[in-house]
């Protein structure tokens, strides 16, 4: 291989499987900075993109798919100066509207994007936290504005972006409630809080027991579907309801008359649309000062792959037996 090729996993069609190719290694132009990747992290939404089943998330095929990346900066285009070659990065930075994914050797990366990879977590760990960060950040933070001493439910806390919202609430100080289906609540409550079966737990019941029938200040619903209908009925007079997938159709009267506000989160946004790409960099940047204050729990699966075998880590994500985060290692 060349200095002007680099090696990639090329999808070429829905559903058709992964093929290592040599294709052309991009160069940082302006605003950009060339991230030599190390690891490539492995989200639901990715295999979902994988498949062309995902129609929020287009990406035109052929492409290099992959949505989370970490590495290190190899060279930095015109205008950039918050990086320079050898800074260990992360950040959500492809993979979807056509701009190229992390499963390359190489990605000429807009800057705003990026952020220092935290001091304390190796590239493989820092790879699994934007997606899932981000999308929690802009739910909690940027919606709802959570206070210390809220209560706050989160709806389906066993997914990347619950565990994400779990940790991220209770760093600012909330009181922090999650749902999660029998076989799985250890993994909610590994993090000091109740589990609560919430699939078969009326609302009403939960309500009471938990907020002895004042409801949640926040309810952050990551499953969309009757999920956000519950939500609707949890919330808390004056309270705030936040969803990563609300995209269906739903009653906002049990909302209205508790005089409670909705927000939607669109993740995705910055990448599809070019605007607020700054903001991502900047919630990366406060979650990578709550990881190196050992706040937020990273887990990783065992198992091991690498661009040859992408395919099987996909596999694996799909099959929800993995053991923690599904991370390809790029660079070894």
């Amino acid at each position: 291989m060349s200095s002007n090729t680099m090696k990639a996993a090329l999808l070429a069609a829905p559903n058709a499987p992964f093929v290592l190719t040599d294709v052309p290694r991009p160069r940082a132009g302006a605003g950009e900075v060339l991230v030599r990747i190390h690891a490539s992290a492995v989200n639901p939404l990715d295999t979902k993109i994988r498949r062309g089943a995902a129609a929020h998330a287009q990406h035109p095929l052929p492409a290099i798919t992959g949505i989370d990346t970490a590495g290190e900066v190899a060279e930095v285009g015109e205008g950039v100066t918050a990086f320079k070659p050898g800074d260990k990065v992360y950040g959500m930075t492809g993979g979807v509207g056509g701009v190229q994914g992390s499963l390359a050797e190489f990605a000429a990366v807009d800057a705003r994007l990026l952020a220092p990879a935290p001091s304390t977590l190796s590239l493989r760990e820092a790879a699994t936290l934007p997606l899932a960060f981000i999308t929690a950040w802009e739910g909690l933070v940027d919606r709802a504005r959570v206070q210390s001493g809220q209560t706050v439910l989160v709806l389906g806390g066993t997914g990347a972006v619950g565990q994400a919202a779990i940790q991220l609430a209770k760093a600012l100080g909330a009181r922090v409630f999650a749902t999660a289906g029998a076989a799985r609540r250890a993994l909610v409550e590994r993090f000091g809080i109740p589990g609560i079966d919430g699939p078969t737990t009326d609302m009403k019941d939960i309500v009471r027991q938990y907020t002895d029938g004042r409801g949640f200040d926040v309810v952050y619903d990551t499953a969309g579907g009757e999920s956000l209908d519950r939500a609707f009925h949890a919330v808390a007079r004056f309270g705030h309801v936040v969803s990563a997938l609300g995209w269906g159709a739903h009653a906002l009267a049990p909302l209205s008359f508790r005089a409670a506000s909705y927000s939607g989160v669109f993740t995705l946004l910055p990448l599809l649309t070019r605007e607020g790409r700054a903001a991502h960099g900047e919630i990366l940047r406060e979650i990578g000062k709550l990881a190196e204050q050992g706040r937020i729990d990273v887990t990783l699966d065992p198992r091991r792959f690498t661009l040859a075998n992408v395919d099987e880590a996909h596999a694996l994500v799909e099959s929800r037996q993995a053991e923690g985060k599904v991370v390809v290692d790029i660079a070894v």
